[in-house]
């Protein structure tokens, strides 16, 4: 992430569009994070792969991908929670993945979907090579199917620990119908990109690029009925691109 903190003397540089991977108002206080706590202490895997997939040809490929603040969060998160089973709903180059991988026990599981096998290739090496690929079961295709089969078994009721969302914001409430079912109570269902580049309070005549535009009215509705849900807690945080914590409590 590039310092621009050297705009008028003594003010700290604004972000120039709505669209920056971070909330944080300020470039040099956000880089400072970074260089203070994150990247010291980032481990080598999860920084290999984050330099990879920073030159993914993809132009969202930087947005795509979980801010390397937000891997570190997750990575401690999931220590604290002592999480063993898990599950991972859009996946892209497995920047969190690993975060979450290299976080549980050897024994621990990560039920990984994504639609784009390509993608998740493409890290794939990194995760072999930090040797966390056995705790990987890695689905390619539309999750909402996997999850309806999972209920009907029956077996699968209450039995995950942790449960991370960073996919299509259209249907974030159609997984958080299905993933309440399925993380046990004290679980945390982790859904990433809840403040929507800082749109979900931008005025009507914002300059949005197009698909900010299109999915901001669905993390709204989502913010309103995570808010609303009797069945967890929750807690907004202004991490990443915003991250909402459920902890199922019925």
């Amino acid at each position: 992430m590039a310092n621009n903190g050297q705009g008028e003397q003594n003010q700290p540089a604004k972000h120039q569009e709505v669209g920056h991977k971070s909330l944080l108002q300020s470039d040099a206080l956000y880089q400072y994070i970074l260089e203070t706590s994150v990247y010291p202490r980032e481990p080598e895997p999860m920084k290999e792969l984050r330099e990879l997939t920073a030159k993914h040809p993809w132009w969202v490929g930087n947005l795509m991908t979980t801010s390397a603040d937000e891997g570190q969060f997750l990575n401690m998160l999931l220590k604290l929670i002592n999480a063993k089973n898990t599950m991972e709903i859009g996946v892209y180059t497995g920047y969190s993945l690993l975060a979450t991988a290299l976080a549980i026990p050897d024994d621990g599981k990560i039920l990984a979907m994504d639609i784009n096998r390509e993608n998740y290739e493409l890290g794939l090496p990194v995760i072999e090579k930090a040797g966390v690929a056995h705790k990987i079961d890695f689905r390619e295709g539309p999750a909402l199917p996997v999850l309806d089969q999972m209920i009907e078994d029956g077996k699968y009721h209450g039995t995950f620990d942790f449960v991370f969302v960073d996919a299509d914001k259209d249907n974030y409430i159609n997984y958080h119908k299905r993933l309440i079912d399925l993380v046990k109570i004290g679980g945390v269902i982790g859904y990433d990109n809840t403040l929507w580049n800082g749109s979900v309070v931008a005025p009507p005549d914002a300059p949005l690029r197009k698909y900010v535009r299109y999915y901001r009215d669905f993390v709204i509705e989502l913010n309103k009925a995570l808010a609303a849900d009797p069945r967890i807690e929750i807690c907004m945080l202004p991490v990443g691109d915003g991250v909402t914590l459920c902890r199922r409590i019925s």
